[in-house]
Parts: C-alpha cells; structure tokens; sequence
C-alpha cells in the first residue's frame, strides 16, 4: 500500500484507541476483540530502533462491525484504505500458529486487546520475508541489537526453534539471511550492522522506484530480484571503470 501516512510508536496507540472507542459504541462492551500487531507495527510497539511503518499489518480477531470501525477511523484520521489488514495472510511469512506466540501489548476501551509477536517469531517472520528493499534485513538486527543492549539477548536457538515452529523448516530461508542473523548475534554493537543493512535497504526502493517510473508496472515481486541484482552488477561494473 503507498501512502503518505507515516505509523509511529505514538499514533499507532492513538489510532487503536480510535478504533476500540469505535467498535465498543458499533458492538457493545460485550464483544471483546483481539488484534496481534505484526511486521513493522509490532516491532514499532515492542523496540526504539525504528520510526515509522506505512500501514498496519495485524492478525484480528473480531465481530464483523470491526470493519465499520476500522473505516470510521480512517475516516476521521483521513488514514488510507486498508491502513489496519490482515493482507500479510497471503505472504511467505504468515503461518497459523503466530497467535500462539504473540505477547500482550495493550488494552483499548475494555474492549479491544493488542498484542504483539514475541522477539524470536518476529525475528523468524523477517527472515522469511527478508525483502532487500523493505526494512526487514534492519528489523532483524534492530530486534537482536535491542535484546544486547537490555542484557537479554537472543540466541540461535530461540531462533531456530522459532522458525520450525512457524515454516517447519529452514528450507526457504537464505543462506545470505542467515549469515546475516548469525552476524547480528555475534556482534557485541551492532549498530553499524543495522547502518549498514537500512543504507542497503534504502539504496534498493530507489533503484525499484526509479525502475517503476521507467517502467510502470512492469516490476512483480518475483521480478525484484532480478532487477535489484542487475542494477547492482551495473553499479559494480560502472565502479570498476
């Protein structure tokens, strides 16, 4: 979704206020509902690394007039179409068993509860996702980074156990992204780690949006690769010369 609406840590609490507010005066104090925060969301609710995300990915579990809510407070905060979905459902990263392995964040109204996914299944979803120009190559060493610095630091393990446990194996997982974790882990400070991963992340949307103004429409996700590798071997050879 493209959007000039920026979520941060303050407003997303504002919004799923709004929107418990909304949904208690549509359904009653009676139906209770559960939304777990996932992707850029939850990671803005749970770390400090990060800034903003562009929509609100979330697994909901509610009443029907939840979509009534969700589109009145669009409405009154002028948020874009689909600013709070469950699109992710359709993408290599979901897997049912995420509710299993979700923490609670907050509670709206007595009526909505917001939870987010816990550190190592986050981590697992990222690796799994691991778009080179979206912040999930940040995320994963924000989120490890972050656990060094409180002295709770993730281990492989945890990870590992995480990632069986959502995809059943590692199969389709990188061998790139998983040295990269291995990376994260083993560096006491790694924020230069995260500098560097967020510099790589932003060179590769422009190169995509540069691509996509030369080319509209002709860029599909299995095409992103390709063309990010391309425009990098052309970079490589233009640096050599």
């Amino acid at each position: 979704m493209s959007s000039d609406v920026r979520f941060t840590t303050e407003n997303i609490d504002q919004y799923m206020k709004a929107l418990a507010k909304a949904y208690r005066k549509l359904g009653g104090r009676n139906t209770p509902a559960e939304i777990i925060l996932i992707g850029g969301a939850a990671v803005l609710a749970d770390y400090g690394f990060r800034e903003a995300t562009y929509d609100i990915d979330a697994i909901i579990t509610a009443s029907s007039v939840m979509k009534d809510a969700i589109r009145a407070v669009g409405d009154e905060f002028n948020l874009p179409n689909g600013w709070l979905n469950e699109d992710f459902r359709k993408t290599a990263s979901y897997s049912p068993k995420l509710v299993q392995y979700s923490q609670y964040y907050k509670s709206f109204y007595g009526v909505v509860t917001v939870r987010t996914v816990t550190a190592e299944y986050l981590v697992a979803m990222k690796m799994m996702s691991a778009r080179q120009y979206k912040n999930d190559l940040s995320d994963i060493v924000g989120i490890i980074g972050e656990h060094q610095r409180k002295n709770a630091p993730l281990t492989f393990d945890r990870i590992d156990r995480a990632v069986r446990e959502l995809y059943g194996s590692w199969d389709r997982i990188s061998a790139d992204t998983i040295d990269l974790v291995k990376s994260a882990l083993n560096t006491p400070d790694a924020s230069a780690l995260y500098e560097r991963c967020r510099a790589s992340e932003s060179e590769a949307e422009a190169i995509l949006l540069n691509f996509q103004e030369r080319q509209p429409d002709q860029v599909r996700e299995t095409d992103i690769a390709t063309v990010l590798a391309m425009a990098k071997a052309k970079k490589n050879k233009g640096d050599s010369q």
